[in-house]
């Protein structure tokens, strides 16, 4: 049976390599010489979404679509434009999904919403559930029945007295 050292090193081993995957997905060549203009290029990959990966940013992807938006934002910020004209150009050409955190307009305003109002659905259910009377349906008592809860009835009372 293995060390508990030599699981605990295993373990850190594995968590430094799963939280170092993402780091992999920009690779050097694509890279810009300049540090401030690559940080901005970090900036705005980490706004736009990976169309193949739909959970990830461009900058987290390693999709071939991923690399080619990064190579493109590069292209684009080495050319003069801000930020936000890079990141209006990919939106003209992919549109709103390209976006990781799309703007609320009313075209998206159910993107936003719909978790308030799926909840807020669920909780009225909830209530109106529990809310309900539970109805006990009344049925007669038999005459054995009866004469059975008189014999436990008497025998309480005598037992009290």
């Amino acid at each position: 049976m293995p060390s508990e050292a030599w699981c605990r090193a295993l373990a850190i081993a594995l968590l430094v390599l799963v939280a170092a995957a993402p780091a992999y997905a920009v690779q050097p060549e694509e890279m810009l010489p300049d540090p401030a203009l690559e940080a901005r290029a970090r900036t705005v990959g980490q706004e736009l979404r990976c169309l193949v990966c739909r959970n990830q940013s461009i900058d987290d992807s390693d999709a071939g679509l991923a690399h080619d938006l990064r190579v493109l934002v590069r292209h684009r910020l080495t050319a003069g434009d801000s930020n936000d004209e890079v990141i209006a150009y990919i939106r003209s050409r992919y549109g709103d999904f390209v976006l990781l955190r799309p703007p609320f307009e009313p075209g998206t305003a159910l993107l936003w919403g719909g978790p308030a109002l799926i909840l807020l659905l669920g909780a009225v259910a909830i209530a109106r559930f529990y809310r309900r009377p539970v109805e006990v349906p009344a049925t007669a008592l038999s005459a054995e029945e009866e004469g059975q809860l008189a014999a436990i009835i008497g025998a309480s009372e005598g037992s009290e007295r």
